[in-house]
């Protein structure tokens, strides 16, 4: 049960960041903010994974989350004009 509550605490600091770097008004809420932190580390985590950059089942680490989320507001972005 911690675990998951980490994961949801830690997703929503990643997706605060990921919204406070990327420019532009990207008017989510904090339940969404959550969701995309935490879509954005599992990302990061299976990319890495794939690259080599991380053993099979190791998270990923904050930077690369944050770059995996804002990777996401970028394509949700770009459906959103559509």
């Amino acid at each position: 049960m911690l675990s998951i509550l980490g994961t949801i605490v830690v997703g929503f600091v990643v997706g605060l960041i990921a919204r406070a770097v990327k420019p532009g008004n990207d008017s989510l809420g904090w339940i969404m903010t959550t969701v995309l932190g935490v879509a954005g580390s599992l990302l990061a985590s299976y990319a890495g994974t794939a690259m080599g950059w991380y053993a099979a089942g190791t998270p990923a680490g904050w930077i690369a989350s944050i770059i995996g989320a804002i990777v996401l507001l970028v394509i949700y972005g770009l459906f959103k004009k559509a």
